[in-house]
């Protein structure tokens, strides 16, 4: 079955890719959770706007990774939540909170699909958080999560 990408799936490939995947993985997962749209020629044509879409987010290459990753790693990010007594949080911090509170201390635009957690942040503190930026780059910096007022 060829199917178009608009979604990253790890290990088949990104965004405007067409790909050939067996006919169940497409029909019984691909399709339904929105990773994928069926290969026809019109849909083919979606392919330049998902890739535009894609180049728009996306690190041009390693040089610009490593440029992107010294700016991550220099920031001094504050994230504020809702905490009861004790310092657990109501609820936890999710990526897009992550990248949100990157971008209100000055830096880039991340893709929050590239946020990977250390496990569910529940409780106040720092936390160390990776962001894969290229495939030879993963950054990390430091999220201080405190009590929103």
């Amino acid at each position: 079955m060829k199917i178009i990408l608009t979604h990253e799936v790890t290990g088949l490939g990104t965004p405007g890719d067409i790909v050939e995947v067996k006919d169940g993985y497409g029909r019984n997962y691909l399709l339904p959770q929105g990773f994928a749209i069926a290969w026809t020629k019109g849909a083919e044509k979606q392919v330049v706007l998902i890739k535009r879409a894609r180049d728009a987010r996306e690190i041009r290459d390693l040089g610009h990774a490593n440029e992107v990753k010294a700016q991550l790693e220099g920031l001094n990010v504050r994230l504020g939540a809702r905490a009861g007594d004790g310092g657990r949080l109501f609820g936890s911090v999710t990526p897009v909170e992550v990248v949100a509170a990157v971008k209100a201390a000055g830096g880039p635009n991340l893709d929050r699909r590239r946020v990977e957690l250390p496990g569910h942040i529940k409780s106040l503190g720092a936390y160390q958080v990776h962001v894969k930026l290229h495939p030879e780059v993963t950054a990390k910096f430091s999220v201080n999560v405190v009590a929103a007022k």
